[in-house]
């Protein structure tokens, strides 16, 4: 199956609207703090011209809770996506509040990947890989050591379950490597194709869609 490609930190309509152009399966807002950070408003605004094939995915701080319903229902979100270091009890209380797909960022530090990683491949629709950095959330443009995780994903991945996806540093020019360590069901990229934190760079996004387009 090909890889699919969320481009992710969308500030501008137009970016969102790149993204459609270039076969992105997903588009992404954050909510959950940063430089990338968007109010509802904004957000409708980034994702209102987006054409119903794209799915809308809203980043939140697992702290977020009674809050990630109502907007998601407001935005017509397809995915919310849950960050920090949420667990499977996070994502089972999410899917009483929308009825969407649950994505659970399982972040990774000196190579390890966490133990509660196989009771989130269990509950999530998705677990998305992304680099730790002490106090910040992500796009951070840190890349994984993904020598270091195979070994140890497809110990939990053989049992089924949740999709994997992929960020922590994914540019152009690293992403087919990443995918042929990886195997991922879904690359999620950010800050490798920016000028700057919510601007995208058109070239980079049609360089890194034909890198992924490439390796599949």
């Amino acid at each position: 199956m090909p890889v699919e490609i969320k481009f992710c930190g969308m500030t501008r309509a137009e970016d969102a609207c790149e993204a459609a152009r270039l076969g992105a399966s997903f588009v992404g807002v954050i909510f959950a703090g940063g430089p990338r950070q968007v109010t509802i408003d904004r957000a409708a605004a980034v994702l209102g011209g987006l054409p119903r094939s794209v799915r809308r995915v809203g980043v939140f701080s697992s702290e977020h809770g009674e809050i990630i319903g109502d907007s998601a229902r407001q935005l017509g979100l397809h995915v919310v996506q849950l960050h920090g270091d949420c667990d499977a009890h996070d994502v089972e209380t999410l899917r009483r509040r929308f009825r969407g797909a649950v994505w659970a960022v399982l972040r990774i530090a000196n190579g390890r990947v966490p133990l509660r990683a196989a009771e989130l491949f269990d509950t999530a629709d998705a677990v998305l890989l992304d680099a730790k950095v002490p106090g910040k959330l992500g796009g951070t443009g840190v890349t994984l050591p993904w020598p270091d995780l195979p070994e140890q994903l497809d110990r939990i991945r053989a049992r089924g379950g949740a999709k994997l996806a992929l960020a922590g540093g994914l540019r152009p020019e690293n992403v087919m490597e990443a995918i042929r360590l990886l195997r991922p069901e879904i690359v999620d990229v950010s800050s490798g194709v920016e000028t700057a934190p919510g601007i995208k760079d058109h070239a980079r996004m049609r360089a890194f869609r034909d890198a992924v387009h490439a390796s599949t």
